[in-house]
């Protein structure tokens, strides 16, 4: 069964992206500041396409299917400051493909930085179109008449859900869990646990997935950073079940748990803990975080760690996931904090 998964996984349509592998980095200063587990950033944010993320292994694959099914154009959803718009953006520029992207106004600020730094100014300059709407039933409306309009002018464009997120997208990360696997090997070293942050779920259900295919016996401490925890569990569940029935896999026993804790105020609202997060592991180890997902993920870690609630762990692998034209973007709270 595991080698007939891996034998579908490589005969899917896939145009390849990234810069792989991405590295697999220990933080030893981390640890002399704060104890605990060695924790190992595998560094997604490393990926190579416009500033990189984890959204370029999933692109990999729905962009290798919407050229299968000779596509011209893309089409995704995303916030306003999207990280997925922006590599999808990227990603249709290294097709050939255009792009159009629906970004709601998911995120209640509207100062400067925000409306016209970080992803969205990325977004311009990758010259994707743009298109700003209110809430997520117009962004819907529009899709279908974008569709139509292509349709009409005998053109064929690929829809891309948010994220990136199903059953195609995530075979990416059933791919890096695969890539993972070998360089934990490599190194001898032995995870016992995989923290990472989620909001549309693909990446976690396919690590969830390709480390059960891997064979690598690692549990999965999934934060929430869009929806609360049940509501991310959910999806979670459906994505591992028809990503393993697109592979004809066997869904993998439950290793995973997820955390709404580091959700805090809601989607794309920064906190505390993740503020400290960030300082953190830029001072210590010159890596920066974002503070919509991954500052908030290593803010969970961190937490844990100094609680002592991981004190009888092996070492730990934190996914960096990308996302840091969200500092730009959110420039106007950070120099509040940060002194000029």
């Amino acid at each position: 069964m595991t080698a007939a998964a891996l034998d579908a996984l490589d005969a899917a349509p896939r145009l390849e992206l990234g810069h792989w592998p991405t590295p697999l980095e220990p933080c030893t200063r981390l640890r002399d500041e704060i104890g605990g587990p060695l924790v190992w950033l595998k560094r997604d944010d490393c990926s190579g396409l416009a500033i990189g993320g984890n959204k370029t292994r999933k692109l990999e694959y729905l962009l290798g299917r919407a050229m299968a099914d000779g596509c011209s154009g893309a089409i995704t959803f995303g916030a306003l400051q999207s990280n997925h718009a922006r590599q999808t953006a990227a990603a249709c520029n290294r097709a050939g493909l255009t792009c159009d992207l629906i970004l709601t106004r998911a995120v209640d600020r509207s100062d400067e930085h925000y409306l016209r730094s970080g992803n969205l100014l990325l977004d311009r300059v990758l010259g994707a179109t743009v298109h700003v709407v209110e809430d997520p039933d117009a962004a819907f409306v529009l899709f279908a008449e974008l569709l139509e309009a292509a349709e009409r002018a005998g053109r064929r464009l690929y829809g891309i859900g948010p994220g990136g997120s199903d059953p195609i997208g995530t075979l990416g990360y059933v791919r890096a869990a695969l890539e993972l696997a070998e360089q934990l090997d490599a190194r001898g070293v032995r995870a016992s646990r995989l923290v990472l942050a989620t909001s549309t779920a693909g990446t976690a259900a396919g690590l969830a997935l390709g480390t059960h295919l891997a064979g690598v016996d690692v549990d999965l401490d999934v934060a929430c950073v869009y929806h609360d925890a049940t509501a991310t569990a959910g999806e979670l569940t459906g994505l591992i079940a028809g990503t393993a029935e697109r592979l004809g896999a066997e869904v993998p026993p439950r290793r995973w748990s997820v955390d709404d804790s580091p959700l805090g105020g809601g989607y794309g609202v920064p906190s505390a803990e993740g503020h400290e997060a960030i300082e953190l592991l830029a001072r210590s180890e010159g890596v920066l975080l974002d503070p919509v997902y991954t500052a908030k993920a290593f803010g969970l870690l961190v937490r844990r760690i100094r609680d002592g609630e991981l004190a009888d762990e092996t070492d730990v692998v934190f996914l960096h996931t990308g996302g840091s034209p969200g500092l730009f973007a959110y420039a106007s709270e950070w120099s509040a904090r940060t002194p000029t």
